[in-house]
């Protein structure tokens, strides 16, 4: 990222975050970095590889996309540790992408079973 390109925390003086989304992603990555899946060498690694990897696919390194590349490092790095499989985590992602679509906006998003089972 350039000196004359915004980064997300230049959008709100007052939190880096622009989504709940994004704090929720960051505050992960710290509470597994302290409980030992990762060392921060690890976690600066996987997450230039997932930056680097955006920018080859086109990504103009904006800012606006840090934090998805940040989930994306997260989701990885947690399947290659073996927290988590891919599978689950598609499993997860596939059942909160289902209730974000009958939640009508502005309404907190909430998982049933039948989110779960799909």
């Amino acid at each position: 990222m350039s000196a004359s390109q915004p980064r997300p925390q230049d959008s709100d003086a007052a939190s880096p975050f622009r989504e709940p989304w994004e704090a929720q992603a960051f505050a992960m990555v710290l509470m597994l970095h302290q409980r030992g899946l990762f060392t921060w060498s690890e976690w600066a690694g996987a997450l230039a590889a997932e930056i680097s990897a955006a920018q080859l696919a086109g990504d103009p390194d904006r800012g606006d996309t840090y934090y998805r590349h940040w989930l994306s490092a997260l989701e990885r790095i947690v399947a290659s540790k073996g927290a988590s499989s891919t599978a689950e985590l598609d499993h997860y992602r596939n059942a909160w992408n289902r209730a974000a679509a009958r939640t009508p906006h502005g309404r907190p998003i909430e998982l049933t079973p039948d989110d779960l089972r799909g």
